[in-house]
């Protein structure tokens, strides 16, 4: 059976490159009963900025996407396929020799454009050299696929989901002595995860928003 990605965002992703913030929460869950998939986000910060969401049509070589973000830079979204991105500030690491965390143009419009899965956008990163110093990026595909990438004194790891989810918020997942760690958005998050499996709530978009919701500051 094929998945259904279902998107909602609260507002603004946290910007991945340029801003500092410590209050993103993002939540990838995959309702193995139904086989939807909820792509959620909480931004619980202030930005002066102008956001939008641009919608792009497909094109011969590039796919529909939609994405949100400012400046003409993507900060977070999704395309066709059921590919998503989003991301959140961390503590900062050495970039990974040989790699750059100066990025040209709107990179996260091209990731979207370009790929379909999320080995499709690890390699997208791997080839343009790309390595985040200040944040990690979370992917996550309509397969059940998702895995939030992280460069930690100059080496990437990967956390990829397990047991049918995966969260993230301002710390590193595979290493949380870097700091900004515990964070209570993240419990939060994981305990009504396990409160709505055990009462066996009914798993729709309503429900998976109220387990965000509870992630703030």
């Amino acid at each position: 059976m094929r998945t259904v990605l279902i998107c909602w965002f609260i507002f603004i992703l946290v910007p991945v490159l340029s801003y500092t913030s410590g209050a993103c929460s993002v939540l990838y869950y995959h309702d193995a009963r139904s086989g939807k998939i909820y792509v959620v986000n909480n931004e619980d910060y202030w930005y002066d900025v102008h956001p939008y969401i641009s919608i792009e049509p497909r094109s011969e070589k590039k796919s529909a996407r939609l994405w949100y973000g400012w400046d003409n830079f993507a900060q977070g979204g999704v395309n066709e396929h059921g590919l998503f991105f989003d991301g959140a500030v961390t503590p900062h690491q050495l970039l990974p020799e040989g790699y750059t965390n100066k990025t040209r143009g709107n990179f996260g419009d091209e990731i979207l454009s370009e790929c379909k899965t999320v080995e499709e956008a690890l390699n997208f990163l791997e080839h343009r050299k790309i390595a985040l110093t200040d944040a990690h990026i979370f992917f996550g595909d309509n397969t059940g696929n998702a895995v939030v990438a992280e460069w930690i004194n100059g080496v990437r790891k990967l956390v990829y989901i397990r047991d049918n989810y995966l969260a993230a918020t301002n710390f590193l997942l595979a290493d949380t002595t870097r700091g900004n760690y515990p964070c209570h958005r993240y419990k939060a998050i994981i305990d009504d995860i396990k409160i709505m499996r055990q009462s066996n709530d009914n798993i729709d978009l309503k429900r998976i928003g109220n387990v965000i919701a509870k992630a703030v500051q």
